[in-house]
């Protein structure tokens, strides 16, 4: 953790004016600056977002959906490399660059929410208004925990700052259990709830809001099967009445038209600037489509890339199912091996709009209102209150134009369930922990053809984090 720690001495931040969605480059915070206005201390707190946008963008894909069985890495001679190539076959260990960049990018957001926590909580800074001091602190202790809820999931115990350290200090941090990481996190998200209700007058578009905090922690209760806790908050956003699915499921996706009515959360990209961007459709266009996909012939694909939706997953959509054809696009053209045929790719995440180079701007959704639903529905088939559960299940099925489900036993709505979120969520980067969290990893990635040892159900601690910090590995690695 030593090089994390160093690298957040200089925080990456960017500034906002007004609308949340007006970013713009990266400019920098010297560690000594004295933080005297409203704006300096939010653009402190905007820079607890950079390494998210960064996770998404980079890595998470890769240790969530390319190690789950709705993506495949289409390999040749010249394509796939050692990291993701390892981690589609379910056998990366503590050497994967992908662990060891989202360890980094990880702990670097949570040095960033550290200093804005001591910032917000020790200055004299008198707000202008209240409610944008409750705004920012929501916001960081949010980010907080989502960044220490992506790593316990993944890792299991990790270690814990919850303040500003230096790397001489971070060496002696050990790794502390999954039981009092859960407690930071729900902490940290009570504590997020209680400033982000203070702060409704001040939501912005792009930004954590109230909805966010309640529907993480419930998710974050229904990963602990805490059930009960979980239907409590699931319910409070339900009963909010401020999110809805949107009538048509493709428009959740529309770079064009952001979606902020279903997505509670989600990170934001602008293809106003190559650090906003993302490239998604760079990683999943197949390679031998050139530009015919991106709609820039101009810009190399990546070698790496040519990540292909599943088998498994297409032949899950039921006939009829309006999700596919948002999901799952195809492209006729010679494969790696010359041999014309339909090529399918991530369809969800769309060619660039207007920038000339590499740069996207799709927002990338971390929670859905859809997600609210379904999560809601399996605390309550949990619950064993199957028949009252169904209809929220429904409600997702018949927006993507199926039949609603009736009379199903609680085997059999669990199942359901479990399908109805690999379709509705296939490259969101939630396959893998739905997975883990329902017991059932192995077993699908075996049945998927992949080797799958019992250790890969929590990734390897990255090597260079046992070498610096002295960390125990996790057992079978």
């Amino acid at each position: 953790m030593k090089k994390i720690i160093l690298a957040g001495l200089v925080l990456s931040l960017y500034s906002c004016s007004g609308d949340f969605l007006n970013i713009y480059p990266e400019t920098s915070l010297n560690e000594g600056n004295f933080y005297s206005s409203d704006e300096e201390i939010i653009t402190l707190v905007n820079g607890c977002y950079t390494s998210l946008r960064d996770i998404e963008k980079r890595t998470h894909w890769v240790i969530s959906e390319l190690k789950s069985d709705v993506l495949d890495q289409q390999t040749s001679s010249v394509a796939g490399d050692f990291t993701t190539d390892r981690m589609d076959a379910v056998i990366a260990g503590s050497d994967n660059l992908a662990l060891d960049d989202f360890w980094n990018f990880s702990y670097k957001g949570i040095y960033n929410c550290n200093k804005a926590i001591s910032v917000l909580e020790g200055g004299s800074h008198v707000w202008s208004n209240p409610a944008l001091k409750s705004r920012s602190s929501g916001e960081v202790y949010f980010l907080r925990a989502l960044y220490y809820f992506n790593l316990v999931r993944q890792f299991g115990d990790v270690p814990v700052v919850t303040e500003p350290v230096t790397g001489l200090e971070a060496v002696n941090i050990k790794r502390s259990p999954v039981a009092d990481i859960y407690a930071l996190i729900t902490e940290d998200l009570t504590k997020a709830q209680t400033h982000l209700e203070a702060a409704t007058t001040v939501e912005e578009n792009g930004r954590v809001n109230y909805g966010a905090s309640l529907g993480l922690l419930g998710k974050v209760y229904l990963t602990t099967k805490n059930y009960p806790a979980a239907e409590v908050m699931l319910k409070k956003v339900i009963d909010l009445g401020k999110f809805s699915l949107l009538p048509d499921y493709k428009n959740v996706f529309d770079p064009a038209n952001k979606d902020y009515k279903e997505t509670l959360f989600s990170v934001q990209y602008s293809e106003a600037a190559a650090a906003l961007s993302n490239q998604f459709i760079f990683f999943n266009a197949p390679y031998t489509s050139k530009g015919e996909v991106t709609n820039r012939p101009n810009i190399a694909l990546s070698l790496a890339g040519n990540m292909r939706p599943s088998q498994d997953l297409i032949k899950s959509f039921e006939v009829g199912d309006k999700r596919k054809s948002v999901s799952i696009a195809y492209w006729r053209g010679p494969d790696w091996n010359g041999i014309v045929a339909d090529l399918p790719y991530c369809a969800k995440y769309k060619a660039p709009q207007t920038a000339a180079l590499n740069w996207a701007g799709d927002n990338f959704p971390v929670l859905r209102y859809s997600d609210i639903l379904l999560m809601y529905a399996e605390v309550l088939n949990n619950l064993n209150r199957t028949a009252e559960a169904i209809p929220f299940v429904n409600q997702v099925r018949e927006r993507a134009g199926l039949k609603p489900a009736a009379g199903l036993a609680k085997t059999q709505l669990d199942m359901l369930i479990e399908k109805e979120r690999m379709l509705e969520f296939c490259f969101e980067n939630q396959r893998w922990y739905d997975l883990v969290r329902r017991g059932r990893a192995l077993e699908v990635m075996r049945a998927h053809g992949k080797q799958a040892p019992d250790a890969q159900v929590l990734a390897a601690i990255p090597s260079e984090q046992i070498l610096i910090n002295k960390l125990n590995q996790n057992t079978g690695y």
